[in-house]
C-alpha cells in the first residue's frame, strides 16, 4: 500500500468519498507526526500488552515488534521518511507502514485499543521527556547565573522599586534573586511531571477495554508511574497540557523579566551592562547602534507562550465527555509551547554567558540618587527615634540635600545635628556604601556574608542535582 491508496483507520461505515478540502481540513499528520517515535514506542509496548494477554501469539508479536523497531531506524536514516508521507494522522501512519511490512498481521496491532487513548498515550511520553530536557535547560541557565554572580561577587548595583533608585545591592544577589525564580520552575515542571506519568492506554475509545491487557505491565514497560482510574477522564484529559503551558507561561514571565532588565541595564542611560557581538545586532541605518535584539525577542515571546495557554483553556472549557475533534488543536500549541521555551532558554543562557559588567558605573549609581537615606533612618531608630518620626526626619534631611545638590554623606556634622541632636560623629560610618550593605544581614539579605553563603548554597544544590 502506497502512501498516495494508504487508508483512513475509520472507512468501513462510509460509502462515499470525503470532500478533499474537508480532507485536508481534518489531516493532522503535518504536526502531529513529530509524535512518531513515541507512537512507535507505545505501539510496541501494547504489542507487547496483547501477547501477554493471548490476543496475539509470541511469534506475531516479535514480527510486529521488529516491524516497528525497523520503523524507527527508517525515520533516523531516511532524511524524508516522514516529510513525504501523507496520512491522516501520525496513527494512521504507522499502521499503513506496518501492513506494507507484515501483512494483515499489521491490523492486529490496533486490538484493544483507540487513537483517543493512543494519542493521550503519546502526548503524556513525549511531553515528559520535553520535561526533562526543559529540566536540563533550566538547570544550564541556573548555573549561568550563578557563574556570573561569582565571577562578579564584589559589584555593587543599585536596587530599584518602582524604576527608581532604592537601596544599593550586591550584583550577586541580583543574579540569585533570577536562579531562586528558575528554582521554582523546575519544581513546578517536576509536579506536572509526576502528575502527567500516568498511562491512558487500556481505556479504548471511552469505555475500557474488552481484552485482559495488564496495564500495569504496560505502564511500568513505558515508565508511568500508575494508570488511570476512570476511562472517560483518561482519553479526554488534558489538563497535563494546560499545567505545562501555566508552567511554562510562568518560565517565560520569569525570562522576560530577566530580558527586561538586561536591556535596561545595556541602554546608555544605565551604564551597567555590555553585551558581547556575540549576541547583539547593529542597525540598518544608524552606524552606532548596538541593539539587544536577543532579550528583546525572549521578552515578546512570552506573550506568544501566554496566548497558547489561554487557546488550550478555551479549546477545553465547554467540551462533553469524551473526547472531541476539538483536542486535536492541543497539539500545535503545546509543540509550540516547548520549542519556544526551549529556544527562549537557549538563548537567555547565552546572552548571560556575553555580560560584562561596569563595575564602576554600578558602583557610581548605587552609591547617588539618597540610596541610603533607609540607613539614616534605621541609624535614629538604634537612637531610640521611632521610626515614623525617624522616616520625617531623614525626609527633611533629603530635602535639604537636594536643595544643596549634595548627597547625605556630603552633609557636615552640624547639619545632622540640626535635624537631630541624637546624631553623633559616627554618621558617616553608617552611612558608607560598605556599612549600608552588611546591615541587611538576615537570612535573604544582601550583606557580603549573606549573600557568599547563599552562592555557597546555590553551588551545593546545584551539584546534588
Amino acid at each position: 500500500m502506497s502512501d498516495k491508496t494508504s487508508k483512513n483507520l475509520w472507512g468501513g461505515r462510509f460509502a462515499g468519498r470525503a470532500d478533499p478540502k474537508f480532507t485536508d481540513f481534518n489531516r493532522s499528520f503535518g504536526f502531529d507526526r513529530r509524535l512518531f517515535e513515541v507512537d512507535v514506542r507505545g505501539s510496541i509496548a501494547h504489542c507487547n500488552g496483547l501477547v501477554r494477554a493471548d490476543v496475539l501469539t509470541s511469534d506475531e508479536g516479535e514480527q510486529i515488534e521488529s516491524a516497528l523497531n525497523e520503523l524507527l531506524e527508517n525515520a533516523g536514516s531516511r532524511s524524508r521518511f516522514l516529510e513525504d508521507a501523507v496520512a491522516e494522522d501520525v496513527h494512521s501512519f504507522v499502521e499503513a507502514r506496518m501492513v506494507e511490512m507484515v501483512g494483515d498481521l499489521g491490523r492486529k496491532l490496533h486490538t484493544g485499543r483507540s487513537r483517543n487513548d493512543q494519542v493521550a498515550t503519546d502526548l503524556r511520553l513525549w511531553l515528559r521527556d520535553e520535561i526533562d530536557r526543559l529540566v536540563a535547560l533550566l538547570f544550564d541557565s541556573q548555573t549561568t547565573l550563578l557563574d556570573l554572580a561569582e565571577a562578579n561577587r564584589d559589584v555593587v548595583i543599585p536596587g530599584y522599586t518602582h524604576l527608581q533608585r532604592a537601596q544599593p545591592v550586591l550584583f550577586a544577589h541580583w543574579c540569585l534573586a533570577y536562579l531562586e525564580m528558575l528554582a521554582r520552575d523546575r519544581e513546578r515542571l517536576a509536579d506536572v511531571r509526576k502528575r502527567l506519568n500516568v498511562l491512558p492506554l487500556g481505556s479504548a475509545a471511552l469505555a475500557g477495554t474488552s481484552y485482559s491487557i495488564d496495564r500495569e505491565s504496560v505502564a511500568r514497560e513505558l515508565g508511568f508511574d500508575s494508570v488511570s482510574r476512570n476511562s472517560l477522564d483518561a482519553v479526554s484529559d488534558r489538563d497535563f497540557c494546560i499545567e505545562f503551558a501555566s508552567a511554562a507561561s510562568m518560565i517565560m514571565m520569569h525570562l522576560s523579566r530577566l530580558a527586561e532588565d538586561i536591556i535596561l541595564y545595556s541602554t546608555t542611560e544605565f551604564g551597567f551592562f555590555e553585551l558581547s557581538d556575540a549576541v547583539a545586532t547593529g542597525s540598518s541605518l544608524m552606524p552606532q547602534k548596538k541593539n539587544p535584539d536577543a532579550m528583546e525577542l525572549v521578552r515578546g515571546k512570552a506573550g506568544r507562550v501566554f496566548g497558547h495557554l489561554q487557546s488550550l483553556l478555551t479549546t477545553m472549557k465547554g467540551l462533553p465527555l469524551a473526547y472531541n475533534k476539538d483536542m486535536q488543536e492541543d497539539k500545535e500549541a503545546l509543540f509550540d509551547t516547548v520549542d519556544t521555551v526551549k529556544a527562549s532558554l537557549s538563548v537567555a543562557t547565552i546572552v548571560l554567558r556575553n555580560i560584562r559588567l561596569n563595575g564602576s558605573r554600578t558602583r557610581e549609581a548605587a552609591t547617588r540618587g539618597y540610596l541610603n537615606a533607609t540607613e539614616l533612618a534605621d541609624y535614629l531608630v538604634r537612637k531610640a527615634v521611632p521610626f515614623r518620626e525617624a522616616h520625617e526626619t531623614v525626609g527633611r534631611m533629603v530635602m535639604h540635600a537636594i536643595q544643596r545638590r549634595c548627597e547625605l554623606n556630603d552633609l557636615s556634622l552640624d547639619e545632622f545635628k540640626s535635624f537631630s541632636p541624637l546624631i553623633d560623629d559616627d554618621v558617616l560610618d553608617s552611612l558608607s556604601l560598605e556599612a549600608t550593605l552588611a546591615t541587611k544581614s538576615q537570612i535573604g539579605g544582601t550583606a557580603p556574608s549573606r549573600v557568599a553563603e547563599a552562592l555557597a548554597s546555590a553551588r551545593k544544590s546545584l551539584a546534588a542535582d
